[in-house]
């Protein structure tokens, strides 16, 4: 089976509802960085169930790589521990799971961060 797409699905909750704005500006600042990076095919983002999640779809885990160690991501990152906590899920497939699939996905696979 070829493998087309590299899958990320993240899952945050928020630590401390003070913690909620932080939370939000450095998500928005993310997620524009990502759409806008090289080799990101789809970037999107939904609550379930209370858990604040991302699917991005990339050509590549390394074009991923580089997005996530970059610009207000890697900000994001320095300043995640104190206000989020959260598991992430990345891996090869031919194509993206549906936005049903992506919390049962993350539930059963996602590591802790």
């Amino acid at each position: 089976m070829p493998h087309n797409v590299y899958v990320s699905i993240t899952g945050l909750q928020v630590r401390r509802v003070w913690h909620v704005p932080s939370f939000w500006f450095h998500a928005i600042k993310s997620m524009k960085q990502a759409r806008s990076a090289p080799g990101n095919i789809s970037a999107d983002a939904r609550t379930i169930n209370g858990v604040h999640h991302t699917l991005s779809v990339w050509t590549s885990r390394d074009v991923m790589r580089a997005y996530l160690t970059t610009g207000p991501h890697r900000d994001a990152m320095r300043l995640f521990p104190k206000i989020a906590m959260g598991k992430v899920v990345g891996y090869h497939a031919q194509q993206a799971p549906d936005w049903s699939e992506v919390h049962e996905i993350w539930l059963a696979q996602g590591r802790s961060v």
